[in-house]
């Protein structure tokens, strides 16, 4: 698919050629005219340029001014730019409450949207700029699944908010919470932090799921290097933006698609680098869902099973000291994948939208000594990774857990005190109904059970904001932010819905954690176990029509990402050779 010697585009094997070529579509050029388009404008490929921008939160803000650049810089490299939105369930605004249900389905909806997008106009290409949390997943995994030329272009991170002499995020604020209602924190304390820590547009500034997927689509090879780095407010980032669109051009005239970059051996580099910066648990499912698109089996534990033996290596919060803007300021992605390249973890072979690989991308970047953000493979924070995947008797098909920062309290064995849904569970915490030692169990928030996997931010703050996040364990079939920290284990599967052991737990059972073994282990007797599954019966969510209800008819188990369809296994054709 490369341009003529005349410099015009050969459109022969190009989807748009659909909509554009031949007397029979003079009808659909007429739509083009009307927009103001030319004849050369519409001879050139097509490049649709997807942002997630809306208003419902300072994640998505920027992503509308950096949708423009990219079209500036599509436009620039001899192609003609479409742009257009998709929706995004901000988590921050989701959490806590019934909208959080909302928050995975809408990472399918952004790949179903943006897919049917760009089938329905015969787009050439895709440039997909997102903020928040599921957007960078749900875009992703639609470039994989339509295979068309592709370049990710994150929105960027918020600057820190500044209270008292500290920098502070948002999960400074659900923390602060738990103080309040333990006494330890006034109203008026609480009211002055809400107003300070997030100071404008971009997406929460820890290593939570944002950021972590923003490592990923570098170190997967989907974004430009460096890409990542800067905040959200700066202008700077709108080069990045305008190479963005100029990168996908050249990706068409050599037709370098997606599943030529993302590999096993991508998947397993994006893996590594969730690892090494003590990222979001989200990322285990959400790997997995990605590599659904191209036919590629990598589950939750291939995701562990990797991050076990990644040195944790960078600082930052909320195990950490630090923010993204840190992380950026002290060389970004780039240098991190360096010392895990030259220390043997990451394959630099693997190709990525410059049209170079990744060792290539980083053979002149150099080793920061002025930074103490990224530790080098040969000093890590801890010998292997900040993610560590559980299996047991109460999880067979696995369970995972963020462990970045713990330095103690990595085990845990205590009776359970289980709840079905999380408001119970966050209404105990709040009244300080519950026992050190406990192992609180928040059930029916499974992909199905739910329906929806609601993360558990506003129960495992409120935890840590009472000082008592190392004196408990909480488990749950439901997903946790990137923003939890203590021994939070998530995904646990299979979930209570499916008739899973999490469903047959009781109060008193005693339930054994241990992260450095991986293991986790519900101490009931296998025959009290049969007798109490014979008594199971699933229970009758309030969820009867729409689009929860879609999701949950068919949606799969967490170890695989949650999908709701076969991906490349179930393909008849590829979208980009239509």
């Amino acid at each position: 698919m490369t341009k003529k010697p005349d410099g015009t585009w050969d459109k022969s094997r190009l989807p748009s050629r659909h909509v554009t070529e031949g007397p029979s579509r003079a009808p659909h050029r007429s739509y083009y005219y009307a927009m103001g388009l030319g004849t050369r404008e519409i001879s050139q490929p097509f490049v649709g340029v997807a942002s997630c921008w809306n208003e419902a939160a300072p994640c998505n803000t920027a992503l509308m001014r950096q949708a423009h650049a990219v079209s500036t810089g599509v436009k620039a490299a001899g192609a003609t730019p479409r742009e257009f939105c998709t929706i995004t369930v901000t988590d921050g605004i989701a959490m806590g409450h019934e909208g959080m249900r909302s928050s995975l389905v809408s990472r399918e909806v952004i790949a179903d949207s943006v897919e049917l997008t760009m089938r329905g106009h015969g787009y050439d290409a895709l440039v997909g700029v997102a903020g928040c949390d599921k957007s960078l997943p749900g875009m992703m995994m639609a470039m994989l699944r339509l295979n068309v030329p592709s370049v990710f272009l994150y929105g960027g991170s918020i600057l820190p908010g500044r209270w008292r002499g500290r920098d502070v995020t948002v999960v400074d604020v659900f923390e602060a919470v738990g103080q309040h209602s333990a006494g330890n924190l006034a109203e008026a304390d609480l009211i002055e932090l809400e107003r300070h820590a997030c100071p404008g547009e971009g997406a929460c500034g820890g290593q939570f799921t944002a950021n972590t997927m923003a490592c990923v689509s570098e170190a997967i090879g989907l974004a430009l290097p460096l890409s990542s780095a800067l905040p959200a407010p700066y202008l700077d980032r709108d080069a990045y933006a305008v190479a963005s669109g100029e990168a996908v051009v050249r990706l068409i005239e050599r037709n370098i698609r997606p599943r030529d970059i993302c590999t096993l051996k991508a998947f397993e580099n994006a893996a590594v680098v969730i690892g090494a910066t003590g990222g979001s648990t989200n990322g285990g499912l959400h790997l997995p869902a990605m590599a659904n698109e191209c036919g590629i089996h990598f589950t939750l534990r291939d995701v562990a099973e990797i991050m076990r033996r990644t040195p944790y290596l960078a600082d930052l919060k909320p195990g950490g000291r630090f923010v993204a803007k840190d992380m950026g300021e002290a060389g970004g992605v780039p240098v991190l994948l360096k010392t895990l390249l030259e220390g043997g973890h990451l394959h630099g072979d693997c190709m990525t939208v410059t049209g170079k690989t990744i060792a290539e991308n980083l053979a002149d970047v150099k080793w920061r000594d002025d930074q103490v953000v990224i530790r080098p493979v040969s000093n890590p924070l801890s010998p292997t990774g900040g993610v560590v995947g559980l299996w047991g008797s109460l999880a067979p098909d696995g369970a995972i857990v963020k462990v970045a920062g713990m330095t103690s309290h990595r085990s845990h064995r205590g009776p359970a005190r289980v709840f079905d849904g999380e408001e119970a569970c966050f209404a105990a915490v709040e009244r300080g109904d519950y026992n050190d030692g406990d192992v609180l169990v928040i059930r029916y928030e499974g992909p199905k059970g739910g329906p929806g996997m609601r993360e558990m931010l506003s129960t495992t703050a409120a935890l840590s904001g009472q000082g008592r996040g190392d004196k408990v364990a909480l488990v749950t079939d439901g997903r946790f932010s990137g923003g939890t920290r203590g021994l939070c284990v998530g995904h646990v599967g299979p979930e209570a819905q499916e008739g899973g052991p999490i469903g047959l737990v009781r109060d008193g059972d005693i339930i054994a954690i241990d992260a450095d073994a991986g293991t986790i282990e519900l101490e009931v007797d296998a025959a009290e176990l049969e007798v109490r599954k014979s008594q199971w019966k699933p229970r009758e969510t309030a969820y009867g029509s729409g689009a929860l209800w879609k999701f949950a008819q068919g949606v799969g188990p967490a170890y695989l990402g949650a999908v709701t369809h076969p991906g490349m296994k179930g393909e008849r054709h590829v979208y980009a050779d239509i």
